[in-house]
């Protein structure tokens, strides 16, 4: 006997456009091409769309270093125009780093960055950013923890998704961070684009995105105090100094894809 009833998975509609809004992690840092310019998880998950979805457009205003109040001015009115189906938003991370950091001042500014963007697209996208282990970031937890439990609050109330980046075990792995260990590999980056796109609901490529990398011995103790040496040489120690002076990384420095124009790339 012959039935027509089918079990599928709903498919996600064919979204026409991404425009990406953050920091450096949106920017794609520190997953460096040939060029020395950075693709980063935003550009890997705006290749896959395109694939589904012809004449797929893209934009990414991310920069480097920016604190939720320059996102804010700077970025959110330029995506809440651009009309795209999805927005992604990740942004308050740097100034949980900062010395003096005004949590409730971060939470208002997010809170109006959502309010912004959420009815000005189909669908936002939210994340709980990933934090290493060690004990550089130890300090900060706290502070992490609470813009996450304002971010979770505010996707319940606007209807954006929440990507637990935070939750993955294989992200807090520090193989999956650059030596300057605030910025994700490559690897980490392509972990990352797996799950926002099977968060907007299409089917897995990597269903084990979350699963560590097999243990490797860990590295002699010489070869760790020097990789601490260099580390505090080449990146601590520069951080600090622009944390003191007030300065960024990103001064100065344009969106790093600030039109919404059709994406042409690999689609992987």
């Amino acid at each position: 006997m012959q039935t027509n009833a089918t079990h599928t998975h709903p498919v996600p509609p064919p979204y026409s456009s991404l425009v990406a809004v953050g920091d450096s992690f949106t920017e794609g840092m520190s997953d460096r091409l040939p060029d020395g310019s950075y693709r980063g998880w935003a550009d890997l998950l705006a290749g896959r769309m395109a694939a589904r979805s012809p004449g797929f457009r893209y934009a990414n205003l991310a920069v480097r270093g920016k604190l939720i109040g320059q996102i804010v001015e700077e970025q959110v009115g330029v995506a809440a125009a651009m009309g795209a189906d999805v927005i992604t938003l990740v942004g308050g991370l740097n100034d949980t780093l900062r010395p003096k950091c005004d949590m409730g001042r971060v939470r208002g500014l997010l809170e109006e960055a959502v309010e912004r963007l959420a009815p000005a697209c189909k669908q936002l996208v939210l994340m709980r950013s990933p934090g290493r282990q060690g004990p550089v970031l130890e300090r900060f937890r706290p502070r992490m923890e609470e813009l996450f439990v304002c971010v979770d609050d505010l996707a319940a109330r606007h209807g954006a998704l929440v990507v637990d980046l935070y939750g993955a075990p294989s992200l807090a792995d520090p193989r999956m961070w650059d030596v300057d260990r605030l910025h994700l590999t490559a690897e980490g980056h392509r972990r990352v684009a797996e799950a926002v796109w099977q968060a907007l609901g299409h089917p897995a490529e990597d269903a084990d995105w979350r699963t560590p990398m097999a243990a490797t011995p860990p590295p002699a103790w010489a070869a760790r105090q020097l990789a601490h040496a260099r580390f505090a040489r080449q990146y601590l120690l520069p951080w600090i100094g622009r944390r003191l002076t007030g300065r960024s990384s990103g001064d100065g420095l344009p969106a790093k894809r600030p039109e919404l124009l059709p994406y042409e790339g690999p689609a992987t």
